[in-house]
């Protein structure tokens, strides 16, 4: 017990360890120090819906524009994601404040809408837009303050404050529609410490923003491009008809307030969006039922076999007069080659390269090198990834092939290079040629796709073929039977055994340990929040693998045992079994939490599903298949054969 007690005691202090890691500083991203009056640049990013899933450029719709607009040029993270990184014209200067200002036009002429324009504004409020902006890298927030209880004691209790990305575009009342045209930006800074005689420093530490609707009578403009804003109580919302050209003033006011949160911190904010209690709890549960699952299956599948080997293993004489039963009847068909040695070998290929891929990718995010504030550094950390993966993936796939007999590995190594990719590459290119129609900024640009073609064909490719050629010029795989030339007849099979029920028993477990920061994933994709616990991620991770393998290797053990000996297959879509209530899950995922009505969102949402439960099935397969192989090399090298 105090073995174990100990174990439990190492797993929370590295969890610890992993939760503290979210605050610090953020190799690569290097602070920027401001003067009093310098100006401080607001950029725009995108415009975002959960409920539409298209993303749209800032300009897209009638804002005001400065006099000239320039895009920052973006990694191809950025790319994939939709941001398109684009300058306002709005004047911000360090620690300067604003009353109210109008933003642009002559402030006696105000904006005209035409029908059109008017008609789009209404259809994205419609649709629930939210805007985002930037300040020195950092993403606005709205400030959603609530009581966590109604009770009349509790409401003198401090508020829940919680932030929201962005800012919505507008609002409904009833059938109309009323756009946020004044903007009151709340910028919090860290005074820096620097000596007596020096110009102080500030940091921006904090980015949010109050939206307002307000009616273009309402909002008192001189000359001077100033405004005044009118009292809350006596202020009517601005309206947008689409039904005729509407006039309005696009203003904004400035606030500056000092924050005690140092520069490496600012994040903390945006991170802390959801409940990490929750987290914590599901994680242990999860790592708890897994180590009590595994001990079990361990300690039953060790028992077992000690048994099985001990009595194949006794004096020829009483084997003699013993009928064999069980997996030892099968050794010589157990290392028959399967069918289609060549496709079983290339999707193993892949789901190596996947695996190694997510195992740096998970690592070096636990690190905090690919944190949000490095916008799109994830997404193009783990594309180049993949491409440099393909060396392990062909080496293992061409040594894999050569085992089961295959002898044209340059085929079997474009096949591996090509399968898988090319999968999601057509699948990629479908919904892309939906999202084109639909003007998106989510749409990837065609220079952009012949680059990733080129990377494909370029980085990934060759290295396919070079691991393949060292893989298969290795020694193959030792197998310690000898196969027969005739194959055995396979004895009927109990219900029990079916590959189906199989999928569903085998997917439980694992599912079961990740299906909590399942929720988490979903909602970073789907809903536009920060996916940032990546120590939570490694952990599960390592669940997942263990329990794939413990899950894979009891499967292969009553299969043998039942004298099937055809398991190569199976074993690999057995293992994949989770992908199964991924995919359950995704369908549930989207009739509860999205909103998601029309059809080009819906074909985005399950498009990218089935690429997700693809890659998900060829990597636990790939991690059940290798742990089956061990284990059924092990059992037969244990056992006397004559």
């Amino acid at each position: 017990l105090s073995f174990s007690q100990e174990r439990l005691r190492c797993v929370l202090v590295w969890l610890l360890l992993l939760h503290g890691s979210d605050s610090f500083y953020v190799p690569g991203v290097a602070p920027i120090n401001f003067h009093r009056n310098d100006p401080v640049e607001i950029k725009a990013v995108k415009l975002t819906s959960s409920r539409t899933q298209l993303p749209y450029e800032y300009y897209s719709l009638p804002f005001c524009q400065p006099s000239k607009i320039t895009y920052k040029a973006e990694n191809l993270g950025e790319v994939l994601r939709g941001d398109r990184i684009v300058n306002t014209p709005f004047q911000v200067s360090m620690n300067v404040e604003k009353k109210c200002e109008v933003l642009c036009h002559v402030p006696n002429k105000p904006v005209t809408l035409t029908v059109e324009q008017s008609k789009l504004i209404a259809e994205r409020i419609r649709e629930d837009y939210y805007v985002h902006l930037i300040a020195d890298n950092l993403p606005v927030a709205t400030r959603l303050e609530f009581y966590s209880n109604r009770e009349e004691e509790e409401k003198k209790k401090e508020k829940d404050v919680q932030f929201e990305h962005g800012y919505r575009l507008g609002f409904m009342d009833g059938n109309k529609f009323y756009l946020h045209n004044h903007l009151s930006f709340i910028l919090y800074y860290h005074r820096e410490d620097v000596e007596e005689n020096q110009e102080p420093t500030y940091r921006v530490v904090r980015f949010e923003v109050i939206p307002q609707s307000i009616k273009l009578e309402d909002l008192k403009a001189d000359e001077k491009s100033m405004c005044s804003l009118p009292e809350a109580t006596g202020s009517a919302p601005q309206e947008i008809d689409p039904s005729k050209e509407n006039q309005l003033l696009f203003t904004y006011s400035v606030h500056w307030e000092e924050s005690d949160i140092k520069w490496a911190s600012r994040w903390d904010t945006y991170l802390t969006m959801s409940d990490v209690q929750i987290h914590w709890f599901s994680i242990i549960n999860s790592v708890v039922v897994v180590f009590f699952l595994s001990g079990i299956l361990s300690m039953i599948i060790i028992r077992t076999l000690r048994k099985d080997i001990a009595n194949y293993n006794k004096e020829d004489d009483i084997e003699d007069t013993m009928e064999e039963s069980g997996w030892k009847l099968v050794h010589g068909d157990v290392f028959r080659p399967p069918q289609y040695p060549m496709i079983l070998s290339s999707l193993l290929g892949s789901g190596i390269q996947l695996f190694c891929m997510i195992l740096i990718v998970i690592f070096v995010a636990m690190l905090g090198m690919l944190s949000p504030s490095s916008r799109g550094a994830l997404m193009t950390t783990a594309c180049f990834l993949f491409m440099f993966m393909g060396v392990f993936g062909g080496f293992f796939a061409g040594r894999l092939y050569r085992t089961l007999k295959g002898h044209r590995w340059k085929k079997g190594a474009f096949c591996t290079a090509t399968l898988y990719p090319g999968v999601v590459f057509g699948i990629c290119f479908v919904l892309n040629c939906f999202i084109w129609g639909k003007h998106s900024s989510g749409a990837v640009p065609f220079p952009t796709m012949v680059a990733l073609l080129c990377m494909w064909f370029g980085i990934s490719l060759p290295l396919v073929y070079l691991g393949y050629y060292f893989g298969f010029r290795k020694q193959p795989y030792d197998n310690p039977v000898r196969t027969n030339q005739i194959p055995r007849q396979i004895p009927e099979q109990r219900w029990y055994m079916n590959k189906f029920v199989g999928i569903l028993m085998a997917g439980i477990l694992p599912f079961g340990a990740m299906f909590i920061e399942l929720f988490f994933i979903f909602s970073a994709i789907w809903e536009n929040q920060f996916y940032y616990l990546f120590g939570f991620l490694f952990l599960v991770f390592i669940i997942l693998v263990v329990s794939c393998s413990q899950i894979s290797i009891v499967m292969v053990y009553f299969q043998l045992c039942a004298e099937d000996y055809r398991w190569w297959w199976r074993t690999f879509l057995v293992s994949g079994g989770s992908a199964f209530y991924v995919l359950i899950y995704a369908i549930f995922y989207f009739v509860n939490k999205l909103d998601i009505v029309e059809f080009i969102p819906s074909l985005l949402y399950f498009g990218y599903t089935a690429l997700m439960v693809l890659s998900f099935w060829l990597l636990t397969g790939t991690i059940g298949f290798y742990a089956a192989y061990m284990f059924v090399r092990k059992i037969y090298a244990a056992v006397k054969i004559d």
